[in-house]
């Protein structure tokens, strides 16, 4: 084959699975400036009456991020729910030992749910089983999610907030296999307690969903042995098991670090492997989903936060300044989960503002879009439908950690409703653009609404609070239907969207 070229084939009816919206929720902890000087800045130009950013705000609405985890992260494992509710003015100042800085506890659970709500995200709610247990767990369901008439519900009501939360996606810890963690366990010891605890949240509330914590990374000692175990013990009370990964470019190499995505895939297969082992095992009819509630790009920051002073209130730590490179390889993270959206049904990129995120802000400053903005926004606004399966023929390469590595990167989704399909695609090849040809008979006449393309001439550049520009998708992009044929050209180092509209039909809908 033409090392120019590639060929897909897309059908309507060769279906991987309905994208469930939360594929595109994000993650907010309490770590350096992801809460104090990100979402939140009382005495900032644009902070409203109760002191959150209205710029980061509209940012976080581009990003149509409809489910966030709070409040961590490492965070969980030390934190005390009952610190951050009540009279601000009354609740203590701790020491968070995950992240060695001091908690002002200004940000807490009725603050970060009105903030959420307000964005137009539900919150992934997360208790804490590394220092506590059963009984905080069940008691902060209580507060949040029953409507009144107990103490706990009661006590919310006091507290100036009437009506219940209604929380219904729930976390059991946080990588509770790391030795990082506080109150590390193993996977017999989190197991029992995850399955104990998972049964008096839903005796509080039997409408929540909870999620139970895999693996730490794919790397680690204890990998599959210990999400069979855990799973053991709490497959009947559980509906999601837990995945995270963080990729880097640490040497330099771009070919290698773009095919990480690789990686990604087979962590997604080898989780769903284990849990359809334990179905088999317990004889279940109930077939486990999975929540990448962790994932995203992370090492830019390393060398500034090992020299961080430690107990300050806010510092910068993980402020990672993402590169163009680094949006090709979370759009390709992007591809993966959409076509996994059979079995992955939430996912989280790690983080929202500040910390590992597509934001960042300035304090008392301005709010910007980082180069991975862009990927993750296109996606979440036109990826939800269903994810079909892609029939792709790709030239390859080999890298220093991977073999057979497809230049090509893609994913699609039908939206049957709107009569639209999108398709998302990543060029890999560092050189040479793409020669696109594609199939998509089967959906009938197709026009091209637009053909979003992020490109730059250089794969380390950035966007900053000078230069928040430099790295933006532009609309120029070639793709023409000619006779149920989609044809493009994806330019080296290159993220593209392309969508379709049905030109005539009953389910054709207006621009």
């Amino acid at each position: 084959m033409d090392a120019k070229q590639s060929k897909l084939i897309l059908d309507k009816d060769y279906i991987a699975g309905e994208v469930d919206n939360r594929l595109f929720g994000s993650f907010v902890e309490h770590l350096g400036r992801a809460v104090y000087g990100g979402i939140y800045e009382p005495g900032h130009p644009e902070a409203d009456e109760s002191g959150f950013r209205r710029d980061v705000a509209a940012l976080v609405r581009e990003l149509r991020v409809p489910l966030l985890r709070y409040p961590g992260g490492n965070f969980l494992s030390g934190y005390n729910w009952e610190d951050g509710v009540g009279p601000a003015a009354e609740r203590p100042r701790r020491l968070d030992l995950a992240w060695r800085t001091v908690e002002p506890n200004a940000v807490g659970t009725n603050e970060f749910a009105v903030w959420a709500n307000s964005v137009g995200a539900e919150v992934n709610m997360a208790v804490n089983l590394g220092t506590r247990g059963v009984d905080a767990a069940r008691s902060l369901v209580e507060y949040c999610n029953h409507p009144s008439g107990t103490y706990w519900s009661d006590l919310r009501i006091a507290h100036g907030y009437p009506e219940p939360h209604g929380f219904k996606t729930w976390c059991l810890g946080n990588e509770m296999d790391g030795s990082w963690q506080i109150g590390r366990k193993t996977a017999a010891e989190y197991g029992r307690l995850a399955s104990e605890t998972a049964k008096a949240m839903k005796w509080v509330d039997d409408s929540i969903e909870l999620v139970v914590c895999g693996s730490s990374a794919r790397k680690m000692a204890t990998y599959a042995e210990w999400e069979a175990t855990v799973l053991d013990h709490t497959y009947d009370e559980v509906d999601y098991l837990s995945l995270h990964t963080y990729y880097g470019n640490l040497d330099g190499d771009t070919g290698n670090y773009l095919a990480a995505s690789l990686d990604m895939d087979a962590f997604i297969r080898e989780v769903t492997a284990i849990c359809d082992y334990i179905k088999a095992k317990k004889r279940s009819k109930k077939t486990m989903r999975l929540s990448f509630d962790e994932w995203n790009v992370w090492f830019h920051s390393n060398d500034a936060d090992a020299k961080q002073r430690p107990w300050q209130t806010a510092p910068p730590l993980l402020e990672d300044v993402y590169t163009h490179e680094d949006a090709l390889l979370v759009g390709s993270m992007l591809i993966t989960l959409l076509r996994h959206a059979d079995r992955v049904k939430i996912a989280c990129l790690a983080q929202l503002v500040n910390v590992i995120a597509p934001i960042m802000t300035e304090t008392g400053g301005a709010a910007w879009r980082q180069t991975i903005f862009y990927p993750f926004m296109q996606a979440s606004l036109y990826g939800r439908g269903v994810s079909l399966h892609p029939l792709i023929e790709s030239p390859k390469y080999d890298s220093k950690d991977y073999t057979d590595v497809p230049y090509l990167d893609v994913a699609a989704v039908y939206d049957e409703a709107a009569g639209e399909l999108a398709v998302f695609l990543v060029n890999k090849d560092q050189r040479e653009p793409m020669r696109l040809a594609a199939d998509i008979r089967s959906f009938g006449d197709l026009a091209v609404i637009e053909h979003q393309t992020l490109e730059s001439d250089d794969p380390k550049a950035t966007n900053t609070a000078r230069e928040p520009y430099r790295v933006v998708p532009h609309g120029r992009g070639d793709a023409i239907v000619d006779g149920g044929r989609l044809a493009a050209t994806l330019g080296p180092l290159s993220w593209h969207m392309i969508r379709l509209r049905l030109a005539h039909g009953e389910t054709q809908t207006s621009a």
